[in-house]
């Protein structure tokens, strides 16, 4: 078999919403980067192969900004029809066409070796080109999901649910369990002009009446079927395939329910979608020198050290899934946002080890806040961009928390990222330079705020054609050597 040799300054493990963004931010500073991704697409959960909707802090004027903002202001100018295909193609070239980037897609890490408390190489094998990669690295973002670094490594992880006493967290259980949230297969459906007819395959499910799908609302029109979940029970790394099979038997079931047993006001609209790569919540999690809680995130996460923010509620997911007969999840209150740490963001026996997306450093409780993914892409970026002040400092991951985090927390800022409670600082020349507008205040565009908090709208508005500048200086003449003065 072919083997191949890559060296590189950063190696992003994961080409999900989160390694996409670590990847891209690592590059444009400045920073030689490898992202290996196992699927032919990017996007993970958000891809065309899982198409979870992209979810992140609730309440007004909480957008996550940055790369995912530059991504998704591309796809609504692209992608007029809603076409998962542009989508997929959105997302390709932002890190394909990314100076300083390599991507190694159809590519799945399954080896590495250590040096000491250094990860020093990945091997993968790439599927297309029957190919074995070996890439060495000065630093490895994990932004796999499943934290596939972990066990190559030797990195402390945990999966399941912390016992309610460890960490004084009222809605993790009593007893430790390594009980998790469970994976989804979707299913989407299209509406027609005439009747539909469906016939289920064999295996799948018999929904017989509505009573046997309690508390999943399967109105076409008001659901992404989020609920077809199993695997909480079991292993959900190692169970995944005898998992898919079984929620590919309820995704039809489902279908089935809706079109053959009782009036769901269905008859027009044929089944156009399933997915058969189950879209996962949750499973390994790593340990950095700061575990992420159920308090820390009601505190609101005011942490010296904040990189990122989040804002969905506490999303626990029954992990019995569809076995459970009640509420498929409760939705314990969070703030909006919440902060999350950069201390969170790196192994902590693992020297030269990030990681990003849902297997950062925190509890089950916390993580079922964290883990959507516009929150997972602003946490990207914030690891790539320390990867690259750490590349350029020769350094690890915790010497940028030691010595370089107000850095970090102004290039975030300055790359159009939001640090909740944070003042983006302003160049002396900005600040200083007198603004004048042809309508309004234009102060507000340098107080260092760069969206509206609350009631205060922290922006310049103009009508079509208004401008804003700064006032030229008024310079002293200088004389020519005929005596006059130039103007």
């Amino acid at each position: 078999m072919r083997r191949l040799e890559h060296e590189v300054d950063f190696c992003v493990v994961g080409g999900g919403l989160a390694g996409m963004c670590a990847a891209v931010s690592a590059a444009r500073h400045g920073a030689r980067v490898a992202l290996v991704h196992e699927r032919p697409v990017l996007g993970g959960n958000a891809s065309s192969e899982v198409r979870m909707w992209i979810c992140g802090a609730h309440g007004r004027n909480n957008r996550e900004t940055g790369i995912l903002e530059e991504l998704e202001l591309e796809n609504i100018h692209r992608n007029k029809s809603v076409s998962y295909a542009v989508w997929d193609a959105v997302l390709y070239e932002l890190v394909r066409y990314q100076p300083g980037l390599e991507l190694f897609l159809n590519c799945s890490v399954n080896d590495g070796r250590t040096d000491g408390d250094h990860l020093a190489e990945i091997t993968a094998w790439q599927l297309t080109t029957q190919t074995w990669h070996t890439i060495r690295a000065r630093l490895f973002a994990d932004c796999s999901g499943d934290s596939i670094l972990a066990p190559i490594t030797g990195a402390d992880f945990r999966i399941g649910r912390e016992a309610r006493d460890e960490f004084g967290e009222d809605i993790e259980p009593e007893q430790a369990d390594r009980r998790t949230m469970g994976m989804s297969c979707l299913i989407q459906a299209r509406e027609t002009d005439r009747p539909q007819p469906f016939t289920p395959p064999a295996w799948a499910h018999v929904y017989a009446t509505d009573a046997d799908l309690p508390h999943r609302g399967h109105e076409v029109r008001k659901t992404n079927f989020w609920w077809i979940e199993l695997g909480g029970e079991d292993d959900s790394i190692h169970d995944t395939e005898r998992l898919r099979d079984e929620l590919l038997k309820v995704s039809y079931g489902v279908w089935d329910h809706i079109k053959n047993r009782g009036d769901h006001g269905a008859d027009n609209w044929v089944l156009d979608w399933v997915g058969f790569l189950p879209g996962k919540r949750e499973s390994r999690r790593y340990l950095g020198d700061h575990i992420l809680t159920q308090n820390d995130v009601r505190a609101e996460g005011r942490f010296p050290d904040l990189v990122a923010f989040g804002g969905w509620s506490m999303d626990d997911h029954h992990p019995g899934g569809m076995r459970y007969p009640g509420e498929p999840t409760i939705f314990h209150p969070a703030p909006s946002p919440f902060g999350l740490p950069y201390r969170s963001l790196y192994s902590r026996n693992v020297s030269n080890l990030l990681c990003a997306g849902r297997n950062i450093s925190a509890t089950h409780a916390a993580m079922s806040a964290s883990r959507v993914m516009a929150t997972c892409a602003v946490i990207g970026q914030a690891a790539g961009t320390a990867a690259a002040i750490a590349v350029r400092e020769g350094i690890g991951p915790r010497g940028v928390y030691q010595h370089h985090l107000a850095e970090l927390q102004q290039t975030l800022m300055d790359d159009d990222c939001y640090l909740s409670w944070h003042l983006r600082a302003i160049p002396e020349l900005s600040r200083t330079a007198k603004l004048t507008a042809s309508e309004g205040d234009p102060e507000p565009l340098r107080n260092g705020t760069d969206r509206p908090i609350d009631d205060v709208d922290n922006g310049w508005h103009g009508s079509p054609g208004a401008w804003v500048e700064p006032a030229r200086r008024s310079l002293p003449r200088r004389r020519c050597a005929t005596g006059r003065r130039e103007p």
